[in-house]
């Protein structure tokens, strides 16, 4: 790993589906997430999140220093116990605060997760919290978004008592089209500061934004349709604090829908456009 970021950030991200389900909600039966009151279509923060620990997974494996805290078939508390033990502490003992610190010093060298998105680690063997630096807002589609439910047949059955049905039925839920935005931060201080510090990297920024840049690439899926990232407006603070209020530099970003999409199907239905950066910002587009 590298040094810590010394720069602030904050960035935009704009991705769409086609005939997918970018986030289903468990207490609506799976449908696409939508805001009640206007219609606009809603993914949450860890549904992005959960797609940037699996890329990082993918390019780095085991990496020393790249492990993935918060995986599929890990339970927290055994990284808990393996960092007590990297410390010198004794599992199932009650730490002090000084030992707790060696060991959140230590879940954030050892897993990127940590080190990005923070962690609430106090649970089992107690490994203090983290608040990451990288925090990110719940997508929005542009546009009112349609649920549309699609009645789907398999020519089998699963049960032997049911072959003479001989054919299943099922659902699927899905977006015709939709192009969403999400916003995120970067803070420089909780990266580098000496005692709160998680040691984000320049190296961690870089895969972060590959991961964005390819969020849903290797995440494609019958269920979650066809799915890309479609710009990734980065600005870059000339300080650790910033140079400009984060709300004004997303405000630079605007996407409007062509006059003649209605509705709009394709990204190219919309015109994005960004505008000029205020002094001490610069502004990235991938």
């Amino acid at each position: 790993m590298t040094t810590p970021i010394k720069n602030r950030y904050e960035f935009v991200i704009l991705y769409d589906v086609e005939n997918g389900n970018p986030n289903g909600d468990p207490d609506a039966g799976n449908m696409p997430r939508i805001d009640p009151e206007t219609g606009h279509g809603i993914v949450t923060d860890v549904c992005l999140k959960r797609k940037v620990r699996n890329y990082a997974e993918l390019v780095k494996g085991d990496k020393a220093g790249y492990r993935i805290h918060i995986k599929e078939g890990t339970p927290l508390n055994q990284n808990h116990v393996e960092a007590y033990k990297a410390v010198d502490l004794e599992p199932g003992k009650k730490a002090k605060l000084g030992d707790i610190a060696l060991a959140r010093q230590w879940m954030c060298a050892n897993f990127f997760d940590v080190r990005t998105f923070g962690a609430v680690m106090s649970t089992g063997d107690n490994c203090g919290q983290v608040r990451g630096p990288i925090q990110i807002n719940f997508s929005r589609s542009i546009d009112p978004i349609i649920q549309q439910e699609v009645t789907i047949t398999r020519q089998a059955v699963t049960k032997i008592e049911d072959i003479e049905k001989e054919r299943t039925m099922g659902r699927k839920h899905i977006v015709p089209y939709g192009l969403y935005r999400a916003e995120g931060y970067i803070s420089a201080k909780l990266a580098n500061d000496e005692k709160k510090g998680t040691g984000f990297s320049e190296e961690d920024l870089e895969l972060f934004w590959d991961a964005l840049v390819n969020l849903f690439e290797h995440d494609h899926s019958a269920a979650r349709g066809k799915m890309a990232t479609r710009k990734l407006v980065i600005f870059k603070h000339d300080s650790e604090l910033g140079n400009a209020p984060s709300h004004k530099l997303f405000e630079l970003v605007t996407v409007e829908k062509k006059a003649d999409a209605n509705p709009p199907r394709k990204f190219s239905d919309y015109e994005v456009s960004v505008g000029e950066a205020p002094a001490g910002v610069t502004i990235i587009e991938k």
